[in-house]
């Protein structure tokens, strides 16, 4: 991978977390990472690695794809933006609430009513 393709993907990490309404320190800590790691990445100064690459994708809600080729099909990016930018503002405690809210309805129906 070259200096430009690291900046770019490093762009875009930063993009995405902040589309995510996302810290530095938010990031790290979900993704069992030093803060200054993050911002390492962000700023093209770390390589990061496949599997890290997959996790942060995860975590911003964005494909792989877009992080590396800047091509993506999300035509929701407005929706997203406004939704992040809301629960920004919700504590901590209020986010592992919608989180876990989130898990249970994303368990199929069957497990769910064992």
């Amino acid at each position: 991978m070259t200096q430009d393709e690291r900046e770019t993907i490093a762009a875009r990490l930063k993009e995405a977390r902040e589309r995510a309404g996302l810290s530095q320190g938010q990031v790290a800590k979900r993704l069992n990472l030093h803060r200054p790691t993050v911002s390492e990445i962000e700023a093209g100064r770390r390589r990061i690695a496949a599997e890290e690459l997959d996790e942060f994708a995860a975590l911003y809600r964005v494909s792989v794809e877009w992080l590396v080729r800047g091509s993506d099909t999300d035509a929701n990016a407005e929706e997203v933006l406004l939704a992040a930018r809301k629960l920004s503002k919700w504590s901590e405690s209020d986010l592992k609430k919608l989180e876990e809210l989130i898990r249970m309805l994303r368990k199929p129906a069957k497990r769910r009513n064992q």
